[in-house]
Order: structure tokens, then C-alpha cells, then sequence
């Protein structure tokens, strides 16, 4: 399929399908004029870089990780990614609790401009 196909069929703008090509996250044949062909995967590929780009992940993460993602865990590569996705959740929690702590903090001043 062609790139403005993909982009159809995924929501994602053609102009960030080629920005994940440049990161490689995306590998496109190309054709004799030069236009883009993508596979059929690549509608699902492009699914699971939106869903580790919303978790939080940075692009240069997901390229590494990408593989895994899509073919579960092997033996020889994938297990590090565990410490590299705790972390990442460890920071999440982290910033959970400083934002939590922001929330009572402007609270507890509403309140009090409130009440006086």
C-alpha cells in the first residue's frame, strides 16, 4: 500500500509516517518512481508505535524495543527491556506523586481563599 493509504488506515499523518522512517521505526520498499510501499503489518506496526509513544517512550527507545514488542520475548535480547520499562514506570509514579502533591497543594489554597 502506499503511503497515503497507510496514513488512512492508521489516522497517522503521512508526514509522521515519514518522520518514523527517518527514526526507523518504519522500513517501506520502495518502488521504481520512488514511492513508498508499505506491507500490510505496517498498519499494526504503526498501532504499537502510537501505543509506546503514548505510554511515554521516546523514539529512539522504541526502535530497539520494537522487535520485542511484535514478537514477544527471546531469550537473547528482549529481557533487558525490563529494567528499561520499570524504569520508565518508576519515573511515571514518581511524577504521579509530585503532580498528586501540586493538586493538594492548590486545593488546600482554594480552599482557604474560599472560606476567608
Amino acid at each position: 500500500m502506499l503511503i497515503g493509504e497507510l496514513s488512512r488506515r492508521t489516522g497517522v499523518s503521512t508526514r509522521l509516517l515519514r518522520y518514523y522512517e527517518e527514526q526507523g521505526l518504519l522500513h517501506p520498499e520502495r518502488d521504481g518512481n520512488g514511492y513508498r510501499r508499505y506491507r500490510r503489518e505496517s498498519v499494526e506496526r504503526v498501532a504499537r508505535i502510537r501505543e509506546l509513544l503514548d505510554a511515554g517512550l521516546p523514539t529512539e527507545t522504541i526502535r530497539d524495543f520494537l522487535p520485542c514488542a511484535e514478537n514477544g520475548p527471546e531469550p537473547s535480547g528482549c529481557a533487558r527491556y525490563t529494567d528499561m520499562l520499570d524504569s520508565h514506570r518508576f519515573r511515571l509514579a514518581r511524577d504521579i506523586a509530585e503532580l498528586q502533591r501540586r493538586h493538594a497543594a492548590l486545593t488546600a489554597y482554594a480552599d482557604t481563599l474560599r472560606s476567608g
